[in-house]
């Protein structure tokens, strides 16, 4: 986990050079905390991606603790700032329940946000917990998507099930649900076709798989898991928003954190949507999605030592 750290606090430079930065000159910038300590504060914050709702919560929770706390002087206020940060980012035990549980995961989200890398990642995690682990390449669309599922399969050690190339998704997900059931697998990941929210006959196709994994597998424990690409900011939101009004989503997998200046997105995107980030990708290799931790991001963000 401490490489994995040094990759965090490496890969969120641009953003805290984004955020942080201009937080420390509000804090440094005033000499008490007062109406305009806190509207500067709010800019700031708005400013680097963390959202209108994320930062009314966090400048909420810090104008109590700092009535509570009788403080007076702004620079002492950054440690209960990025506290009141960590609170808002935190993520329930429970959201990890499929990991132990026979569970079905679908792996949704729109074209080149790094969908097929994350589905290997996640399964690699998976079986390094030694839970069995089954990858369906349901992505039947794009030319290389089954080629290259099957090499990060390869790379994880799990096995996948895939048909033709534009053969109908849902008959692969039919075929995947029941090995998996033949199999004894304890999780089933399927890969689905980079759908743009707008098309209309892909967001159906989605309902589709849905409804044969209900039929087929009822009772099983279900997850609905979004990729987001950390390097697209308010967009990713927007993606996130519309794919939630097809399927229930339960996670996020946020990727590509490595070098984008809008990583306060995190922030944001699970206030907005309350929908909370499970994994997050930092690089191209297997062990570069990790689950999300919100001490270890909002620590990694301000520099600040684990």
């Amino acid at each position: 986990m401490a490489g994995f750290f040094s990759k965090l606090k490496e890969g969120l430079t641009k953003t805290r050079n984004n955020i942080v930065h201009g937080i420390d000159s509000v804090f440094s910038g005033f000499s008490s905390i007062d109406e305009d300590f806190y509207e500067e504060l709010e800019e700031t914050l708005i400013m680097g991606d963390i959202g209108v709702n994320a930062t009314n919560d966090i400048l909420e929770r810090l104008r109590g603790q700092v009535k509570e706390n009788h403080i007076k002087e702004p620079a002492e206020c950054k440690s209960f700032l990025i506290e009141s940060i960590k609170e808002q980012m935190k993520v329930e035990e429970a959201a990890y329940d499929f990991e132990h549980e026979q569970s079905v995961v679908l792996v949704i989200g729109v074209n080149g946000v790094g969908k097929t890398t994350s589905v290997g990642k996640l399964a690699g995690l998976l079986k390094e917990q030694g839970r069995k682990v089954l990858i369906a390449a349901a992505d039947t669309y794009r030319a290389a998507a089954c080629e290259q599922l099957t090499e990060w399969a390869n790379r994880a050690g799990v096995d996948i099930i895939s048909g033709a190339q534009g053969a109908d998704p849902s008959s692969v997900v039919y075929d995947a649900v029941n090995a998996a059931k033949a199999r004894h697998v304890d999780v089933l990941i399927c890969d689905t076709a980079g759908r743009l929210h707008n098309k209309k006959n892909l967001m159906e196709e989605l309902k589709k798989m849905n409804r044969i994994i209900d039929r087929e597998f009822p009772g099983i424990h279900r997850e609905n898991l979004i990729v987001l690409d950390g390097t697209t900011g308010q967009n990713a939101l927007n993606q996130a928003r519309e794919f939630s009004e097809t399927a229930q989503i339960t996670g996020i997998i946020l990727t590509k954190m490595d070098g984008t200046s809008k990583g306060g997105i995190a922030v944001a995107i699970q206030s907005e949507l309350n929908i909370p980030v499970k994994y997050i990708g930092v690089g191209e290799k297997l062990d570069d999605l990790q689950k999300f931790d919100s001490q270890q991001f909002v620590n990694a963000l301000f520099a600040v030592e684990e």
